[in-house]
């Protein structure tokens, strides 16, 4: 199966890079493109192997499934750059939430699905969220799962929680690296515990709670019972939390979803309109 990437910034990059670490993917079964053509030219250097194609048209030409990792505003230019050169028999993956999939089909000659990746998938850990158009047949979701198991859990999830899974398992990476980086500057700042201690503590910590989750030793709310004795100091410690903390990911959601809203209102208003205008 040739696979072709469209995009290889930040996502992009990590799912190339994944796929090959697991071996779920050889670099000569790669052909990629970027808008900024070094950037593809230094990954296919990295790994000997990856052909790299002069063109987004070129790319979709060659492959059989097709990921496309560019932002929600440029796939107006990206589609009108390749979707000519799709058939029926090729898959197309978008990685972009504010996409909606029957948007995509009624552009494109092809099935087409989601599938949203996490940074977590660099280590092979984590979740990678799939959602699948209508024209996907039961061998391709089978693919689709093959494939990213390599590299995840895949999760196949509903398009009226795309949102709110997005921001759990792809941008809470982000939201608990936050939190972890204020517990360390705080302790340096309120105890003069050297940074760099505070944060090998923090990182070991972190990676023996995530251990004691997937041997699934305690549930979340077990945990804090087991380590919170009663009068104890781990206790004083969470009655802060309790009184800080809730309602601040309802914001948090609340601004991730305004955003989201935001992105779709414009693809809908800009970019399908003229892609199906394009002859």
């Amino acid at each position: 199966m040739q696979v072709g990437f469209i995009g290889t910034g930040s996502m992009g990059s990590i799912l190339i890079e994944s796929f090959l670490a697991a071996n779920a993917l050889l670099p000569e079964h790669l052909i990629i493109h970027n808008r900024t053509l070094a950037k593809a030219i230094r990954l296919a250097e990295k790994h000997p192997g990856i052909a790299v194609a002069q063109s987004n048209a070129e790319v979709a030409s060659k492959s059989d499934w097709l990921f496309v990792c560019v932002k929600p505003l440029e796939y107006q230019q990206a589609i009108n750059q390749f979707a000519n050169q799709l058939t029926q028999r090729q898959m197309l993956v978008t990685i972009t939430s504010p996409i909606q999939l029957a948007e995509l089909e009624a552009a494109v000659p092809c099935p087409v699905m989601r599938a949203v990746p996490s940074i977590t998938n660099a280590a092979r850990s984590g979740l990678t969220l799939l959602e699948f158009g209508s024209r996907v047949t039961d061998e391709q979701k089978q693919t689709a799962y093959a494939l990213f198991s390599q590299i995840s859990q895949p999760v196949e999830i509903q398009e009226r929680f795309l949102r709110i899974s997005s921001d759990i398992s792809s941008c809470g990476p982000a939201f608990l690296s936050y939190l972890l980086q204020q517990m360390i500057a705080e302790a340096e700042e309120e105890t003069g515990i050297p940074r760099e201690a505070a944060t090998y503590l923090t990182t070991q910590m972190i990676i023996g709670f995530a251990d004691l989750l997937r041997q699934e030793e305690f549930t979340l709310p077990a945990l804090q019972e087991r380590v919170c004795v009663p009068g104890g100091v781990t206790g004083e410690g969470l009655s802060v939390l309790k009184d800080t903390i809730p309602g601040v990911f309802r914001e948090v959601f609340r601004r991730t979803h305004a955003k989201f809203a935001e992105d779709r209102e414009q693809v809908s208003r800009h970019l399908f309109a003229e892609v199906q205008e394009t002859p």
